[in-house]
């Protein structure tokens, strides 16, 4: 993002002005009471004061609503999708009438009032009723929680809470990289071919580069230059902890986003699903050196399985937050991607980070915001297991890194290689393996 010289760069302090303008329940109600004399002097004819007793914030009735719809839909999804697979049937892409509907909705306005809602400070006493409630619809384990319900002011509070400790244990073998998230398995693999295609649904993929974006340091190389080039990347992959991150990635091809681009050999990928239910802090995979961060504004369509069978480039359409760097064993990429309903991602390591903005053009040809994190070359170090942001509504996590795989195939099956220990559709908690290797 370019500014014209001259022009100070005007800094939002976000947290003054989400308790400036922070909506408290009693402060609703207290306005309520006050406003009934009036309503009696005007002519009422005294039900009013009646009803004052059963008076409900709109808030409160908008959350009641949501709940319900969502819990009814999510069962009817559930049942659908458990029987196709009990038969072993897999969906196929196919867009629909709904999908075409939401392109015409207001979803990120929508989502910004959603999110006003849901952060809505609740009286202590009907704190817990409301979380219960959330719990029964969504499957959320409340023993999880680090503080008593009581201590969470709103449902958005609530919604991003921290799980008591020794909760979620880290995988230490050194030789494994762990899932960030609690989440479903929706699609993994190595990513080959021309374009590096990422399989969304079956009949539908999109490109790895697409995702990231196309200045992204992306370990591809144009077919016709492989033979030259391989053994040379082989090598800089090699010494990648030795050198810099700057001298790898200029010294590496630069990201061809056409038919004719292949990804190098040990490239990986891996989408988890966050239910609305999971626990929605998202942490580090291994250990890494996070180098830059990409915003790329989007749409906020829903992000559930229904949704990628029906809406075309789903995960790249959608607003996403993305960060690239660098681990033990070459490229590193995670992209963090918002979802319908409040359509916030916060990232730790930048709190200034604003998502869902109103201010942005959702024009697909803008460029992404683009964040160099400092000192260039090093970034910001985070070990296996740190909290690095956090989803404030149900979403999706991809994974795209480079792992070891034999180099010959007289060595394929060997224990040295890289694989996963997932399937598609299993339950994953943070901190469990994704998938494991063996030093050689």
């Amino acid at each position: 993002m370019k500014w014209r010289g001259g022009r100070s760069v005007p800094v939002l302090n976000y947290n003054r002005f989400y308790h400036q303008r922070r909506f408290h329940f009693t402060t609703l109600l207290r306005k309520g009471q006050r406003a009934q004399p009036r309503a009696s002097a005007a002519g009422s004819n005294g039900s009013s004061s009646q009803g004052n007793s059963f008076l409900v914030p709109g808030a409160t009735v908008a959350t009641i609503l949501m709940l319900g719809a969502l819990h009814a839909r999510r069962l009817y999804d559930d049942k659908k999708i458990e029987e196709a697979r009990t038969k072993g049937v897999e969906f196929e892409f196919h867009p629909d009438v709904k999908a075409r509907f939401l392109r015409l909705l207001p979803l990120r306005s929508i989502s910004r009032f959603w999110g006003s809602m849901t952060g809505m400070e609740l009286p202590v006493w009907l704190r817990p009723h409301v979380y219960k409630a959330w719990a029964r619809a969504f499957h959320s384990n409340l023993e999880e929680a680090q503080l008593p319900l009581e201590e969470y002011a709103s449902l958005r509070d609530f919604f991003v809470r921290r799980l008591k400790e020794g909760l979620r244990p880290i995988e230490s073998d050194s030789c494994c990289l762990v899932s960030p998230v609690d989440g479903t398995v929706m699609r993994f693999g190595e990513l080959r071919g021309p374009g590096a295609m990422i399989e969304q649904v079956k009949g539908c993929s999109y490109s790895a580069s697409s995702l990231l974006g196309a200045n992204s340091f992306l370990p591809m190389i144009a077919a016709g230059e492989a033979n030259e080039e391989r053994g040379g990347e082989e090598n800089t992959v090699t010494d990648a902890t030795q050198k810099s991150w700057w001298r790898i990635s200029f010294a590496s091809p630069k990201v061809r986003d056409t038919e004719s681009s292949r990804p190098l050999k040990g490239l990986f990928y891996c989408v988890i699903y966050l239910k609305p239910g999971d626990y929605h802090r998202i942490h580090s995979p291994v250990d890494w050196s996070v180098l830059l961060r990409r915003h790329f504004t989007g749409h906020l369509f829903p992000m559930n399985e229904r949704a990628t069978r029906t809406i075309r480039n789903l995960y790249v359409e959608n607003e996403r937050v993305v960060l690239e760097g660098q681990w033990q064993e070459g490229y590193m990429a995670m992209a963090a991607i918002g979802a319908t309903n409040i359509g916030s991602i916060e990232l730790f390591i930048e709190p200034t980070l604003r998502t869902n903005n109103p201010q942005k053009k959702l024009l697909q040809s803008e460029p992404p915001e683009e964040r160099v994190y400092e000192p260039e070359g090093t970034g910001v170090l985070l070990k296996k297991g740190d909290e690095i942001a956090a989803f404030n509504m149900g979403s999706t996590v991809v994974l795209v890194f480079q792992a070891p795989i034999s180099e010959s195939s007289a060595h394929q099956g060997s224990s040295s290689e890289f694989r996963f220990c997932i399937k598609r559709g299993d339950r994953i908690r943070m901190g469990e393996a994704l998938g494991r290797w063996k030093d050689s």
